[in-house]
Formats: C-alpha cells, structure tokens, sequence
C-alpha cells in the first residue's frame, strides 16, 4: 500500500492516475480531500497517523513554500510512527531558498531503510501561468534573462515517482530535467509556433518581484543550474519529452 501525497498537485494527480491504471494499491492524501481522498494536515499529527497506518511507502509531494520543510518532516514522523519503509521525495534542484526549504525534508527522507530523492528543475506546466496575458496579447514576462533551464513536463516526473516506488531505487537522488535548454523567449517561441501567433517577451527587473523570488532568480544566475540530466531516460527507457510536445498536448488554445 502506498501513501500518495499532494494528491491533488500536478505531479501527484498525475502518479494517482498511473497507479489507478496500474491496479496498484494507494491511498492518496489531501488537506483538501474530495472523493476517495483522506484527509491529512502537518498541523495535525492524528490526521496524519490515520493516513499511513498500514502503509508500506510514502511518495512525499509537500507544499511549494517555506512550510514545506514542517510538512515533510511532520509526514515523516508519521511514516515512522507506523513503521514505513520506503520514501519517494520530490524535491527540487539543489540552488537556492527553495532547496534549502527543502533540505529538512531530504536529511530526514535518508533515515528511511529505503530512500529516493527527486530533483526536478522548472516545470513545463509553469508556463501556464502566462495563458491569460497571451489571450490578451500581452508580452509574457520574461524575469530569467539570459537563463537557459531543462524544462521538465511534470508527467515525466510522475511516471520516475512511480517506478521508484515499485522498483528498487534506493539511495538514489535523480536530477529530472527535460531533454534541452530553454530561456522564456525559448519557451515563447515553442507557443508562438503551437498556437499559430508570434508571442514576444518583456525583460522583468528583479528588483521588481518579490523577494524570495528574486532571491532565488539570483541564486540560479550566480550558480551554473543549466544542466541537461539522462536519469529520466534512464529510469524510463525512453528520452524525457520536450517542451514542444508538452505544449502542443496541455496548452490552451485561444
């Protein structure tokens, strides 16, 4: 039996439905639950208990704040509690504030007798965000510069969450990126050609957003984070998918 949380994210909904056609057994976990879901909350550990009793595995999807860190440390105490053995953490790319939001979280998923770390750079699905400007034929935002990352689609990192819960892939810390470079004008390219109209780009000052954004906007240009990784094709057998294709398939057209 496995523990699904942040079953109604993108990535969580995503390995909810590979299990669901799989036939595997799961019990899938929200603090927000509808359905089948059960209810589980950091800030209150009973709510927890109930959600891993009789659990073999824990795939650990914690909110993308600062309480990320209390989250999964609160869940992993729960896991202990009942005797688990296997955690799937996703995590994120080991730069800036949001590793270090989650670096409680990773220290404490090793203590477990079987352990894999999942480190993804940006989403595809990130981009999603822009829809609304695009419709209304406004410059999409463009606060990376020159910046050039391995744009993941997050059903890659459902179907490398579920192969690391059902296969034996402990100890290890995968970096999950896509399979090339993209900028924002990159990415603005890509949707100009799938929604048949030439998008352009408008530079965005970081002294303009907030903070911990900023923050880690400058982490990443300080850093060299524009790496292209093959654990995706090496636990899937197949080449992650591009950005084009996850476009062509997810995005809203007009």
């Amino acid at each position: 039996m496995f523990l699904i949380t942040g079953a109604t994210g993108t990535v969580g909904r995503e390995v909810v439905r590979l299990l669901t056609d799989r036939e595997v057994r799961f019990r899938a976990m929200s603090r927000t639950p509808t359905g089948d879901q059960v209810h589980g909350d950091h800030t209150d550990p009973a709510s927890l208990d109930r959600a891993v009793e009789g659990v073999d595995a824990v795939f650990l999807l914690g909110p993308g704040t600062p309480d990320v860190a209390a989250y999964d440390l609160a869940v992993l105490d729960a896991a202990k509690r009942a005797g688990v053995g296997k955690v799937v953490k996703l995590s994120a790319i080991p730069v800036g504030p949001v590793a270090e939001w989650h670096r409680p979280g990773e220290e404490a998923t090793r203590a477990f007798a079987s352990w894999t770390l999942l480190r993804p750079t940006v989403f595809a699905s990130n981009s999603l965000q822009w829809a609304p400007l695009i419709e209304a034929g406004e410059p999409v935002p463009n606060p990376m510069g020159r910046i050039k990352l391995g744009v993941v689609d997050p059903r890659d990192l459902a179907e490398v969450a579920v192969e690391a819960l059902l296969g034996d892939h402990h100890g290890r810390s995968y970096t999950l990126t896509g399979p090339e470079l993209l900028g924002i004008p990159d990415q603005a390219a890509v949707l100009s050609e799938v929604l048949g109209r030439t998008l352009s780009t408008v530079d965005v000052p970081l002294e303009t957003l907030p903070e911990a954004y900023a923050e880690g906007l400058r982490a990443i240009r300080a850093e060299d984070v524009s790496v292209l990784s093959p654990d995706i094709a090496d636990v899937l057998g197949r080449p992650a998918r591009t950005y084009a294709t996850w476009a062509r398939e997810r995005y809203p057209r007009p």
